[in-house]
């Protein structure tokens, strides 16, 4: 068996044999590496229980990339120092792989799992765990998890059996609610925590591996011109209802009582919320990025946003002149960085899906979401008869596929062209044809 330092360039060097091969440290006695025929290399430590006579023991660390040398060879002296203790680290393991529940499981992964991922998708995967996996799973045990459970467990998601309404403070409220695309998200969640259990030695496969998860199409809602018409008019009597209250009570004036009914729900919001969804609108932004805009990343000279951070990553958002028009027009706020400020301190507005709410119900469009607004951005340049791969870019989609589904919109600009050449064709069939150019000949 090979001996050497363990470190990226002798793990590196290492080349897969027909069997396993072992690379054992010359500097920690017992911490090595294991190179499998397919080429998968994972930390572990050995040691003795009992004595030279005693019973060899092994215990996995961790894979070669997720650690590096030195934080494998850091670990397996911690394994070592429960051994000097009369600890028996590998029988320890197994006791705690078998008593492990599954709500353990989905503590220690979003404790230890998760540190690639960003702030709004490990709240969602929060929120999923609390209210699907923890309340059907949660008491179960991760080693006797079997793919019958997982497969219950996305109907009885799908069904409806995780819905609730629930309380989550003075006055919110969390409205659960079940379905085939939730099911099918939390099933892929919990795959994730269960190849995580496998990678830690808590579990020896992945049960929800295979699972055929239910096919819901992409949810495509676009606005037509008529309806964004629509919300351009309630956007504008909000901000003009705001801006009226203003002025009458700078003036110490109370606004005259008008008769009984119910008023308009939409009628004096926040107009950085109106802003927000305009800009939202007018670029195809995420909402996450045009909440958290600061005013340190618009550059009015170039007409860009320099986000240094999305969903994707760092990107330029080109802005065109409406949305230009519109940042330009906005009051800053003192010591808050953000272009759209919330209503205390210095962080950023919260409340825009509430405010959505009100103003589509008031347009008549139950059905729009938030992230609809992107969609819309995106159909109208495809509609217009721009390429996909500047609605990619105008998106920032880091893959090419995500923009594919506006593929269909480009019908239109084919369809006139096809207006065009058979009204041509059949005005000449009928007799009607006008002038003909000859060509030039060639080399003429």
């Amino acid at each position: 068996m090979p001996t050497a330092k363990v470190t990226k360039r002798s793990v590196d060097a290492l080349r897969a044999s027909d069997r396993d091969t072992y690379l054992w440290d010359t500097e920690l006695a017992g911490f090595g590496l294991k190179m499998t025929p397919a080429g998968g290399r994972t930390y572990l430590v050995q040691y003795r229980i009992g004595g030279r006579k005693g019973r060899t023991r092994r215990v996995t660390i961790g894979k070669h990339g997720a650690l590096t040398p030195d934080q494998a060879r850091q670990e397996a002296r911690r394994v070592l120092g429960q051994v000097a203790s009369g600890h028996d680290p590998a029988e320890e393991r197994t006791k705690a792989r078998e008593d492990l529940t599954v709500s353990e499981l989905c503590d220690l992964y979003l404790a230890e799992g998760c540190a690639t991922k960003k702030a709004s998708t490990l709240a969602t995967d929060k929120g999923r765990i609390e209210r699907h996996i923890k309340p059907l799973l949660g008491r179960r045990k991760t080693a006797e998890l079997s793919r019958a459970d997982i497969e219950r467990f996305m109907q009885d998601v799908a069904n409806g059996k995780t819905a609730a309404d629930i309380k989550t403070g003075k006055r919110g409220r969390a409205i659960v609610e079940g379905g085939k695309g939730t099911a099918a998200r939390t099933v892929g969640l919990l795959g994730g925590i269960l190849t995580f259990a496998v990678e830690r030695g808590l579990r020896a496969d992945n049960p929800a591996r295979g699972i055929k998860r239910y096919r819901l199409p992409p949810r495509e809602r676009f606005l037509s011109a008529k309806e964004l018409a629509t919300l351009g008019e309630i956007l504008a009597k909000a901000e003009a209802d705001f801006h009226a209250a203003n002025a009458r009570a700078q003036r110490g004036e109370r606004r005259k009582s008008g008769r009984k009914g119910k008023s308009d729900p939409v009628s004096g919001e926040n107009p950085y919320a109106i802003a927000a969804l305009r800009l939202l609108m007018l670029t195809g932004c995420r909402k996450s990025e045009v909440l958290s805009l600061r005013w340190e990343w618009v550059d009015f000279e170039r007409a860009i946003l320099r986000l240094p951070d999305s969903k994707t990553g760092a990107k330029v958002v080109p802005l065109g002149a409406p949305a230009l028009e519109l940042l330009n027009g906005l009051e800053r706020v003192e010591n808050n960085p953000h272009v759209f400020p919330s209503a205390t301190g210095e962080g950023h507005f919260v409340g825009l899906p509430k405010v959505w709410r009100k103003v589509r119900d008031t347009a008549g469009l139950s059905d729009v979401r938030l992230h609809d607004l992107r969609h819309s951005f995106a159909s109208v340049g495809a509609a217009g008869g721009d390429s996909l791969y500047v609605i990619g870019k105008l998106l920032g989609h880091a893959d090419s596929a995500t923009t594919q589904r506006y593929a269909h919109l480009h019908d239109d600009p084919l369809r006139a062209a096809a207006d065009r050449i058979a009204g041509q064709i059949s005005a000449a069939m009928n007799g009607s044809i006008g002038e003909v150019v000859e060509l030039p000949k060639r080399g003429a």
